[in-house]
This record gives structure tokens, C-alpha cells and sequence, in this order.
């Protein structure tokens, strides 16, 4: 059975920083794209950061750009986002995701992940 587990969410204060892991149990996901999302409230799923198998390519939401950092470790089957500046609307519930066998890019689409966490929170003060 494939988990996805989410940990190192939090309150922090505007300008702070976090580090978001996700790690992976079921099954190894070293070829799978993966990816986070996030979902404030009353608003859609968005995509935040998406990063290949091998690390060599990322992309990123026009609104984390410069201030968020995707990477993953294969060996630990585990992707982390760091997150650095953070602002008021980065408030949300923060969700990692891998992609189906077929992506083979950093995708930014929530149909072209396969399988989700259940998500950590994310609250920054202002």
C-alpha cells in the first residue's frame, strides 16, 4: 500500500522559514516525478514545485520563485520543499504528490499525479 506522509508544517512568523518532507512507503519512486501542491481555504489545489527523478529538473509556481527549494533524496524514497520568506499567503495546507509513470517532467498539473498525502499545515503570521 503506497503512503505519502507530510511532516515539518507549522506556525511561523512572516520572513521565517520551514522545510517540508514528504516520505514515501509501498513502493520505490526513484523514477517518478514528484511533486507538492497547496490548498488554502476557500481556494483551488495550486501547484507549488515539481522536481524530475533524477533532480535534474524543477519548476516552480510564478509566486514561489526565488523564495522555495524542491529536492528529493531517492535513497530515502523522501522529497522536501524549502521554504524560505515566507508570507501571509503562503498559508496553506501543503500537499506532496508522484507522479505517474509517464511524467517525465516536473509537471504542474494535479491530473498528472498519481498518488497524494494527506497533507501538513502551513500557517504564517503577519
Amino acid at each position: 500500500q503506497v503512503q505519502l506522509v507530510e511532516s515539518g508544517g507549522g506556525l511561523v512568523q512572516a520572513g521565517g522559514s520551514l522545510r517540508l518532507s514528504c516520505a514515501a512507503s509501498g513502493r520505490t519512486f526513484s523514477r517518478n516525478t514528484m511533486g507538492w501542491f497547496r490548498q488554502a481555504p476557500g481556494k483551488e489545489r495550486e501547484f507549488v514545485a515539481a522536481i524530475t527523478w533524477s533532480g535534474s529538473s524543477t519548476s516552480y509556481a510564478n509566486s514561489v520563485k526565488g523564495r522555495f527549494t524542491i529536492s528529493r533524496d531517492n535513497a530515502k524514497n523522501t522529497v522536501y520543499l524549502q521554504m524560505n520568506s515566507l508570507k501571509s499567503e503562503d498559508t496553506a495546507v501543503y500537499y506532496c504528490a508522484v507522479g505517474t509513470d509517464r511524467l517525465l517532467v516536473p509537471g504542474n498539473r494535479a491530473y498528472e499525479y498519481a498518488y497524494w498525502g494527506q497533507g501538513t499545515q502551513v500557517t504564517v503570521s503577519s
